[in-house]
């Protein structure tokens, strides 16, 4: 007998901004990603996410997506701090949010020049206009990332032609030591060079250095990717819980770039139909355990600050999900989510504070009121519940509201 959950993530979709957006965000206050779509195209028709409870989480209805009845709803607010893709997700699969630090590279260069050269690494300090940063064993460089918010991240970054990815991430988890902004990413991609790196430095706010990602050509072959997150520890997060238990856990889309799932399946993909078509396979060939889905190319049209394309991006998703209900079960869950906003209209192209919906779809339960729950890592508890496993590190499981 088949036994899944699947979680799918519309990134970026929030609908309505967090109290605490004045004072932890501001100009957030005024942020709500669907309200911006709907009213540069008040037709919009989603009907699967209509009848799941869209406009019911949203607490409006509009000229074509009205209340559904029957949907079983409530919505999330983000417990992380800021708005977060990859803390978001650390934050769904049961991570309690560790308050990072925010500063620039500059405070921690001499600090990290240290623990690496304790760890028996070449370390070079290079310096343009009065700021510095690290190459580590002539081809790795350490610097601020200049791509989110600034302070936020730092960024390990190679030509995998010269440094192995696993070379790199070694030195990327010992700068992970002894940092506490909230993410270290380390990444590189093979057929750039040394040349390519140099030729991406760029400063910013005369505070903030570091190699542009895009200008690097890291992405153009071979591109290899980690997050390391500031007190995010995978034993405590549902897909270490579940497959040491026994269970499947497949990850898809961008999703699976983010989170550890060693001993499950991980699928990379950004395309959204490509994105369904996979979830819709993999949830086939699954038989008990959990999928979770991230559909990234909504998040990508927030930070583009395109409606059109934010609402090109939901009709496949909406229709992508309609192919998927006819294949559930009695025994399975769906959730459909998001991780934090990222309004198109707010006059930036950065995420924004907001709460997000929480749609239930199980077969024979119907009106369910799963109210605003408190963190994102209900969903994350709600999965090993469902599966008997032991709880992650944070959230209540909301199964009992689903209970017949």
């Amino acid at each position: 007998m088949k036994k899944r959950l699947i979680v799918i993530v519309l990134d970026g979709f929030g609908i309505g901004a967090m109290e605490d957006a004045r004072l932890a965000r501001p100009g957030d206050e005024k942020a709500n990603t669907l309200r911006s779509i709907l009213k540069d195209y008040p037709d919009l028709k989603l009907p699967t996410l209509e009848k799941l409870g869209l406009m019911n989480a949203y607490g409006e209805e509009s000229a074509s997506m009205k209340f559904s009845l029957k949907a079983n709803f409530g919505s999330c607010e983000l417990m992380h701090y800021g708005a977060d893709t990859f803390m978001g997700h650390q934050e769904i699969m049961g991570t309690l949010p560790k308050k990072p630090e925010v500063h620039p590279f500059q405070e921690k260069v001499e600090a990290v020049k240290a623990h690496l050269e304790a760890n028996r690494h070449q370390v070079k300090v290079i310096e343009r206009q009065g700021l510095r940063y690290l190459l580590v064993d002539q081809y790795v460089t350490v610097a601020d990332n200049l791509e989110a918010d600034l302070g936020m991240c730092y960024n390990v970054t190679a030509p995998l032609d010269l440094i192995s990815f696993e070379e790199e991430y070694a030195i990327a988890r010992k700068v992970r030591e002894v940092v506490t902004v909230g993410r270290v990413i380390v990444f590189g991609g093979t057929g750039n060079t040394m040349e390519d790196l140099w030729n991406a430095e760029e400063v910013k706010e005369d505070r903030f250095i570091g190699i542009a990602s895009a200008k690097s050509k890291s992405y153009d072959h071979g591109y290899q990717c980690r997050h390391l997150g500031y007190g995010v520890d995978q034993k405590v997060q549902a897909p270490t819980i579940l497959t040491h238990a026994g269970f499947d856990c497949t990850l898809i889309g961008k999703v699976a770039d983010i989170v550890s799932n060693d001993k499950g399946l991980s699928i990379s993909c950004v395309p959204t139909q490509e994105v369904m078509d996979l979830t819709f396979r993999e949830t086939e060939a699954l038989n008990q355990g959990f999928l979770c889905t991230n559909v990234q190319e909504t998040d990508l049209a927030g930070h583009s600050q395109s409606t059109m394309t934010y609402k090109k991006i939901l009709e496949i998703a909406d229709q992508g999900i309609s192919r998927l209900l006819p294949e559930l079960t009695a025994q399975d869950i769906l959730v459909i989510m998001a991780d934090h906003g990222n309004d198109p209209n707010i006059g930036h192209s950065k995420h924004t504070r907001e709460r997000v919906p929480l749609l239930i779809y199980k077969k024979g339960v119907t009106g369910r009121r799963l109210g605003r729950r408190k963190t994102l890592s209900d969903i994350g508890a709600t999965v090993c519940d469902y599966f008997g496993t032991g709880a992650p590190q944070n959230g209540e499981s909301f199964l009992p509201l689903l209970k017949d």
